[in-house]
C-alpha cells in the first residue's frame, strides 16, 4: 500500500468538504449560485444548491474520499459504485463548465474562490489521487451499470422540475430559452460524454497497476477483478 494514499486521499477529502461549505455558506448568505444572477429566498436557494450537479459530484468525491482516507483499499458493491460515480461526475463537471460555463461567469473575491474549487481544484484532486494511489482496480460492468442511474435520473428530474418550476440549474438546460431540441441535442452530447468518460475510467482502472493492496505484487482478495467483496 502507498505510503501517501491515505495523505492525498484526505487531502482531497477536506478541499472537497471546505469547498461545498464555503458555496453552501454563500448561498446562505444571499450571494447567487452559480449562474444566477438574482438570489432567491434563502429556503430556495440551499434547496437549488443541491439540485446542481456540481455539487452532487462533489458530495460523492468527498464521501468516497473520507472513506479512502480511513481505509485506502476499501471496497464494496455500494462503495464501487459510489466512487465510479463521483469520478464521473466530478470529471465532466470540470469538463461541462470549462466549456459551457465559465465563459459566462464573472466572479471575484470568496465567490471566485469557491467555484474555482469545486470546478477545479477538486477534480484534479480526485482524478490525481485515483491515478496515483487508487484504490484498483474497482470497475465492473455491473458497477458502471449502477454507477450510470445518478447521472440520468438527475437529468430526468432536473427536466420534470424545471418544466413544473421554470428554473433550471444550468442555462444550457432551460427549455423556454434554448428550445427543446437545442437541450436534447446537448442532454444526448452530456449523456454520451458521461459514457464515455465512465468507459475511460473502467479501462485504465483495469490496466493501470494495481494500488491499494497488500504487499508482494499482486492484489489482494479485496482487489480482484472477479468483483467486491459484501
Amino acid at each position: 500500500m502507498s505510503t501517501y494514499a491515505r495523505p492525498l486521499h484526505l487531502t482531497t477529502a477536506v478541499v472537497a468538504t471546505a469547498a461545498l461549505v464555503l458555496q453552501l455558506v454563500l448561498v446562505v448568505n444571499g450571494e447567487a449560485v452559480l449562474d444566477e444572477t438574482n438570489a432567491p429566498p434563502t429556503a430556495t436557494a440551499v434547496a437549488r444548491y443541491f439540485s446542481y450537479f456540481t455539487i452532487q459530484s462533489n458530495l460523492l468525491v468527498a464521501i468516497g474520499a473520507w472513506t479512502l482516507a480511513a481505509d485506502p483499499g476499501r471496497d464494496g458493491r455500494g462503495w464501487r459504485v459510489l466512487r465510479l460515480a463521483g469520478l464521473t461526475g466530478i470529471t465532466v463537471t470540470a469538463l461541462v463548465h470549462a466549456v459551457l460555463l465559465r465563459p459566462l461567469l464573472d466572479l471575484e473575491g470568496a465567490s471566485w474562490l469557491a467555484d474555482t474549487l469545486l470546478h477545479v481544484a477538486v477534480p484534479l484532486l480526485a482524478v490525481l489521487s485515483w491515478l496515483l494511489v487508487g484504490p484498483r482496480p474497482r470497475t465492473d460492468l455491473r458497477s458502471g451499470a449502477l454507477a450510470m442511474v445518478w447521472p440520468v435520473a438527475w437529468l430526468v428530474w432536473t427536466l420534470v422540475v424545471g418544466a413544473v418550476s421554470g428554473w433550471y440549474p444550468y442555462p444550457f438546460l432551460d427549455v423556454a430559452e434554448e428550445g427543446a431540441l437545442s437541450v436534447a441535442l446537448t442532454s444526448l452530447v452530456i449523456t454520451v460524454l458521461i459514457v464515455g468518460v465512465m468507459a475511460l475510467i473502467g479501462w485504465l482502472d483495469r490496466r493501470l497497476a494495481a494500488r491499494a493492496t497488500p504487499s508482494g505484487g499482486s492484489p489482494g482478495p479485496r482487489a480482484t477483478a472477479a468483483g467486491p467483496r459484501g
